[in-house]
């Protein structure tokens, strides 16, 4: 596919890029160039090969999801700077 100078004109109007003479001039030959690389990528015999998302393989490693009773207020708590009444105390914001 050749790209010529009007298509250019008009890609740059698309993508609100300010071209000039000499630029567009320059521009056409290489976006011809890259659509004949798209085009021979899409002679590429590809059958049998499975789609891949990454180029290594990723696992997630998630933990059991198992149920706790939930009782530990007061190791959470331990941590925080100051608790009152079971819960977490915090500075007043809004007065």
């Amino acid at each position: 596919m050749s790209v010529d100078e009007a298509k250019v004109r008009h890609i740059a109007k698309l993508a609100r890029i300010a071209v000039s003479d000499a630029e567009v001039h320059a521009l056409a030959p290489e976006l011809s160039n890259i659509l004949g690389w798209v085009e021979q990528l899409g002679e590429v015999n590809v059958e049998g090969v499975a789609p891949m998302t990454a180029v290594i393989p990723n696992h997630l490693r998630l933990r059991d999801d198992v149920v706790t009773s939930g009782d530990r207020r007061d190791e959470v708590l331990a941590n925080a700077p100051v608790a009152e009444h079971g819960f977490f105390a915090v500075p007043k914001v809004i007065e």
